[in-house]
Order: structure tokens, then sequence, then C-alpha cells
């Protein structure tokens, strides 16, 4: 392995396969989002271009912010603008792109099996949350936390991709916010209006419909981050929690 590379290494060939295609939809679909070259492809591992940098802390949150405002509206002109939430979408291949219900149905029923939920109503709370907020246009979720960006001198280089599935506009803001709170501490309003404002004005120049993304939406996108990310406390450097909320928007 050359010094300038990175090696990433997978127990099973189906996500190494996965993770390459995820990384080249988006490098077809999500062109604002740099990341770093893709140097070999194996059954179990993906050799990629070494990037020198550092996480994201939480003054970079507008900078992030805005970058994936852009990635997310040119997603969207690009493919997704024919995807609906509740169905999955598909790759050239033929192989499905995980629609953003059925996969965290699953999640939240999981959570409340692990205790994270203390019961059936604090579940069925979080379900018709989740079903509340699966409206509008078609964005990707890539698991946006503070490690899965390098901040170099230059740029901002999206890392890992895992995991990928469609999500609505402002979602995987969320997951950004929700992580740096968990790994930084709380972040002030007025960090996460302006994050939302910055995110707003880029998608938006994609299409009038995009960048709508309204803070009550934002807050029930971190309603669901704090049950979903709950069992990673106190790992991955999340030192901090978010506080759980068992109530969506229209119920009292």
């Amino acid at each position: 392995m050359s010094p300038a590379s990175f090696t990433k290494h997978y127990a099973e060939p189906e996500r190494a396969a996965g993770a390459v295609r995820h990384y080249r939809w988006l490098t077809a679909h999500a062109k604002p989002l740099r990341q770093p070259a893709l140097h070999t492809a194996g059954p179990r591992f993906l050799t990629f271009e070494r990037i020198a940098g550092r996480p994201v802390r939480p003054e970079d949150l507008p900078r992030v912010a805005e970058l994936l405002g852009h990635a997310h509206g040119a997603a969207w002109a690009s493919d997704l603008h024919s995807a609906s939430l509740d169905t999955p979408h598909h790759f050239e291949d033929g192989t499905q792109f995980d629609d953003y219900l059925g996969p965290r149905k699953i999640a939240l029923r999981r959570r409340h099996e692990q205790g994270y939920l203390p019961n059936k109503t604090a579940l069925h709370a979080m379900l018709g949350l989740l079903q509340a907020t699966a409206e509008g246009p078609c964005a990707f979720y890539k698991d946006s936390n503070p490690r899965n960006f390098i901040i170099t001198a230059q740029d901002i280089v999206a890392v890992d991709t895992d995991d990928l599935s469609l999500a609505p506009l402002g979602y995987d803001l969320a997951k950004l916010i929700a992580t740096l709170h968990l790994t930084y501490g709380p972040l002030s309003d007025q960090a996460v209006t302006t994050a939302l404002l910055a995110y707003n004005a880029a998608a938006r120049r994609y299409d009038a419909r995009l960048g709508t993304t309204d803070r009550g939406q934002l807050d029930s996108f971190l309603g669901l981050h704090a049950v979903l990310t709950a069992p990673y406390v106190g790992r991955n450097g999340y030192h901090y929690s978010l506080p759980l909320r068992f109530t969506h928007r229209g119920a009292s």
C-alpha cells in the first residue's frame, strides 16, 4: 500500500460492493461533494487516496451545512426528483437504494427492544414522528457525522460511503448537528439556525421547491436521531447525550 493511500476492510463482500456502489452514485449525482479517489476495490477492502485533515468541529458547521445543501440539491436535480420517500429507489445496476421509512421503522422497533424507548407508547410516538417527517422532495442520507468529513486547509472532503438511503431534505443535516452535540456538547440555538439558513440557501439554488426545511422539521429530525443514536453514547467519541422526546408535530 502506498503511503498516500488508506485501506478500509469489510467483513462481508456485500458491504464492500455496496460502499463502491454508493461512492459511484455520489460521484455521479452529488457532484458538489468532493470524495477521495478510489484506487482499488477488492472483495473485502477498498483503498482510497489518503486525505490529511481533521474531523468537523462546531465552528465548521455553517460551511458543511452549505456543502450538504449543494449536494442534496444537485442529487435531487440529477436523480432524486422522481424518487419517493416511502419507496426504494434503484441504482443503475438495478440494486436497491433504501427508502426512508422502512429501515427506520425497523431501527426504532429495535431501539424499543433494546430499552432506549421505555414503552410501546413511546415507540408509537416515534413511529408517528417518522411518518410525519416523510414529506417533501427526496434527498439522500450518508450518515453525516463529524468523522465522515475531513476538513483540509483548502477543502471539505466527504468520506465513508457505507450507508446511503433516501431521506427528506434536512435529515442528514440534522444528523450532523446531532452528532456534533454528542461529540462536543450542546450547540447554541443561533449556531443551529445559522446552519439551517446556509443549508436552505444552497439547496434552493437547484429548485424553488428545495431549501424550505423549517426549524420545526429540523427539530423533528433531531428527535429521531436522539433515539436512533442512543446506543452509541459513550462510544465513537460521543461523550454527551441528546434529550429524548416522545411527541411529534400535531400530537398533544
